[in-house]
């Protein structure tokens, strides 16, 4: 059975921390690349960060540069987001997805293979 299982979410202050961890099973984890996307009450859907697991290649949205830092944990199939210097606007439901391959252009489409279920993070200021 594919499982993504997110978790680490919570509240925190602005200017506070969070790391966001993404655990696989069910599929070949090196095979894929994986991603966040967070949705915010009444807003659209955004893809904040991406990793192909083959070659490390990273991708992060530009409101969350030189913030947020996206890694992996091969032996543990798991996938991480740290996010420092957290604002009230990072606020949102962050999903975890897995597409297959170099995805990078179908991250940016929301076009992924698997989904988790998402975890609350609120940054209140």
């Amino acid at each position: 059975e594919v499982q993504l299982q997110a978790s680490g979410g919570g509240l925190v202050q602005a200017g506070g921390s969070l790391r966001l961890s993404c655990t696989a099973s069910g599929f070949t984890f090196n095979d894929y690349g994986f991603g966040w996307i967070r949705q915010a009450p009444g807003k659209e859907r955004e893809a904040v960060s991406y990793i192909t697991i083959a070659d490390d290649t990273v991708y992060h949205a530009d409101s969350v540069k030189g913030r947020f830092a996206i890694s992996s944990d091969n032996a543990k199939n798991t996938v991480y987001l740290q996010m420092n210097d957290l604002k009230p606007e990072d606020t949102a439901v962050y999903y975890c997805a897995a597409r297959f391959g170099y995805g990078l252009r179908y991250f940016l489409g929301f076009l992924m293979d698997y989904w988790g279920k998402g975890t609350q993070v609120t940054v209140s200021s």
